[in-house]
Order: C-alpha cells, then structure tokens, then sequence
C-alpha cells in the first residue's frame, strides 16, 4: 500500500492519485498540511529518495519566497532544513508517494510507471 502525502487543492496532487485510481493502485493519502512529515519520516524519504534537501522544497510556493529559502537553503544545515519542512507542509514539495522503499515527488507520468504500476 503507497502512502500518498497529498494536498487536496494542489493540481500536481490530482494529478498523481487521478493516474493511481486509474492504474488501480491502492494508497492511503495523508494531507501534508495538516500532518506533515515528521523529522524521521522526512529523514528516510530522502534516504530511499536519494535525491538532496532542496528537492524537498515546494520552491514555486508562496511561503518558500517569503522565507527567502531560494538564498539560504544553500548555506542551511540539515537540522535546519528538516526544521523548515517540518515547520509548514506548505513548504513540502507535493505529492510525495512511498512504498516504504521506493520514494517519488511531484509527479511524472514516466516515473509512476516506472515506479507505482503494477
């Protein structure tokens, strides 16, 4: 079973569970604002992800300019990092599909072939 972090209004969101439902792909959806990520599960997503912190950040996001996280993630350390995410699922790039083992952001219809059908 996929765990999707999801916001329900986000384009990007419907987009990925529209092509889950329609491959039959089970999942549980979890609203990244309402409960975010914690620090371990942020911790392991990038882990199984392999991809870096910046990844992560939702950067066309309204809240990611305001911070200004475009010039100071750069020079961040990962307990700051995780602080910001953690801080506002706002900030959290959407969605973010597990399988406990295999991780995704965004969507890409190539990548959930690749990664999510059956």
């Amino acid at each position: 079973m996929l765990t999707v972090f999801s916001y329900p209004p986000c384009g990007t969101c419907q987009k990925a569970k529209k092509w889950l439902d329609a491959h039959e792909v089970s999942y549980e959806e979890r609203h990244i604002v309402k409960e975010p990520p914690t620090r371990e599960e942020l911790q392991d997503l990038k882990e199984k992800s392999g991809l870096e912190w910046k990844k992560f950040f939702n950067a066309s996001g309204k809240k990611y300019r305001e911070m200004g996280l475009k010039d100071k993630l750069p020079e961040a350390n990962e307990e700051t990092i995780i602080d910001w995410l953690t801080s506002d699922g706002m900030l959290v790039k959407r969605p973010i599909v597990t399988n406990g083992k295999t991780v995704t952001l965004g969507f890409k219809e190539a990548e959930f072939l690749d990664n999510w059908k059956k």
